[in-house]
């Protein structure tokens, strides 16, 4: 409460909002990428996103208009600076191998080191909706666009075979997305250190040089034409 111009009390609508949030706003970010990659989308409501956040029930609709703009926010949060590392990386490569080399490994790593947006991503590409429009937009058109030329070069030399486009994303986003099933993982190799503990990078590395190998065999290997 303040103070207006007549010395009579006024009430501060944005501070009263938002007063009782006890949390930044990358915190709040966090946790519903959590919930909404745990749940997903339909399953994540408003009243299960207040719980976890310890807000009132409309604190998502005063805040940020809608459950789905929240979830834009997510997304923007959790690909935030994806684009510009992708890019910087491709700077530092002009030979089409090693631009797909490198972009491979960094989407592999990037996987590996964001489990909740890489379940998120896999959820949603199996459902036609609005949402899985944005995400193509905001990340999957922006990879692949990004090494589709060097694909098309390494098709035209003979390197990789040629296959349709849907493929080629199959072979490379696919293994990718599983590096988010930990719980299987651990299930096929019990004996091993739990997935969760190890070393997230060796795992990536591990498994974009067996795709890599898949797709660029060594020389003199025969290709599909």
């Amino acid at each position: 409460m303040t103070d207006g111009p007549q010395g009579e009390a006024t009430e501060s609508p944005t501070r009263w909002k938002f007063s009782p949030v006890q949390l930044d706003e990358s915190e709040i970010l966090r946790r519903g990428l959590d919930a909404f990659a745990e749940l997903g989308y339909a399953a994540t409501t408003m009243r299960e996103l207040a719980r976890r956040l310890g807000v009132s029930h409309n604190f998502i609709t005063v805040r940020y208009g809608s459950k789905l703009s929240f979830w834009r926010a997510v997304v923007d949060y959790a690909l935030a600076g994806a684009e510009r590392e992708r890019n910087q990386l491709l700077a530092e490569h002009r030979d089409d191998v090693e631009r797909l080399r490198g972009v491979v490994i960094q989407l592999y790593r990037m996987s590996a080191n964001a489990a909740e947006m890489n379940r998120l991503i896999a959820d949603e590409s199996t459902r036609d909706s609005s949402r899985l429009d944005y995400l193509h937009q905001r990340f999957i058109k922006p990879f692949w666009d990004s090494i589709e030329p060097a694909l098309n070069g390494l098709m035209a030399a003979g390197h990789i075979p040629r296959v349709p486009t849907h493929i080629l994303y199959f072979a490379i986003i696919g293994p990718a997305l599983a590096l988010a099933q930990n719980p299987i993982a651990d299930r096929l190799d019990p004996v091993a250190t739990p997935t969760a503990a190890q070393d997230r990078n060796s795992t990536a590395d591990a498994l974009s040089g067996l795709v890599l190998h898949g797709l660029l065999p060594p020389s003199g290997s025969e290709t599909s034409t």
